[in-house]
């Protein structure tokens, strides 16, 4: 597996033409075919033409092909020499045994952790952060899985003492993104970065003076224009929506570093705040015990 040039395509794929789109699928796809491939077999490949491929290595950063193809055999060597030569295909065919599943899985899932980590934009992390740490209020808007990575960032800023709220609902995240003001944070989560739900609240947020943060997986995308900071996920679909899964583990990964970032921010009252909430729950449940009829 390559690292940081299949990352950066995969995440542009839907900002690029339908004929620079194959190119780069096929890019993604077979690496490794492609850092073998003449620009002329590329283009008969994917059915397009030799200008294409020029034009696709350029728009995804490169100054052409013989660069980009550079790049992703440098990484592919790399890749290999690190990890050994075999990898495993992510994606999962019907007539799949549940052994290549659980593998396969397991695959996609560690590499999107893997490679969220590698290309999280450090320094915009610590301007997220800061601001989240010198909010009055942080407010969290996502829709369907993304939901479930907002309660869990809400629940983590809770435990520290921040006040935050988590939105699933449209109309309560727009009520609460009318309701923000400067001083205040409002995070959008979305994969694919077209959540339109979510998109409408960070715009309604930001409108208000509101510092806005998107966390997703394509950095040009409605979501990110939205925002005044970028947090960007690596994760891919798959045939049967694997990469749903592995999606939400990379979005995890991103909100971990940010709660973490944040507690260190504010160390002490961080501490106390944890301190308190394991000692309130802890007093719960050993009175919970104590009433609890005998068998």
């Amino acid at each position: 597996m390559t690292e940081t040039t299949t990352v950066r395509i995969r995440s542009l794929v839907p900002t690029l033409a339908p004929a620079e789109r194959r190119v780069a699928l096929r890019v993604c796809d077979d690496p490794g075919a492609v850092a073998a491939s003449t620009i002329s077999a590329l283009a008969v490949a994917c059915e397009t033409s030799v200008t294409t491929v020029t034009r696709f290595s350029r728009a995804v950063g490169f100054t052409g092909y013989p660069a980009l193809r550079l790049a992703l055999a440098t990484e592919l060597g790399r890749a290999e020499g690190g990890r050994g030569a075999r990898t495993v295909g992510s994606d999962i065919g019907p007539g799949d045994h549940l052994e290549e599943v659980v593998e396969k899985v397991a695959f996609a899932d560690a590499r999107a952790v893997e490679e969220t980590a590698e290309q999280l934009d450090v320094a915009e992390l610590r301007r997220v952060v800061e601001a989240i740490a010198g909010a009055q209020r942080v407010d969290i808007y996502g829709v369907g899985a993304s939901a479930f990575v907002a309660l869990d960032l809400q629940q983590k800023l809770h435990r520290i003492g921040r006040v935050a709220f988590a939105w699933a609902d449209p109309h309560v995240a727009m009520t609460s993104a009318a309701l923000l003001g400067p001083g205040d944070v409002a995070i959008g989560l979305s994969h694919s970065g077209i959540t339109q739900d979510t998109v409408d609240a960070l715009e309604r947020a930001r409108a208000n003076g509101v510092t806005t943060v998107a966390i997703t997986n394509f950095p040009r995308s409605p979501i990110a224009a939205a925002s005044d900071h970028v947090l960007t996920t690596a994760a891919r679909e798959t045939t049967f929506r694997s990469g749903a899964t592995a999606s939400r583990l990379a979005q995890l990964t991103v909100v971990d570093c940010v709660f973490v970032g944040v507690a260190q921010q504010t160390f002490e009252s961080s501490q106390r705040a944890l301190e308190a909430t394991h000692a309130a729950v802890e007093s719960w449940r050993r009175r919970r015990r104590s009433t609890r009829p005998a068998p």
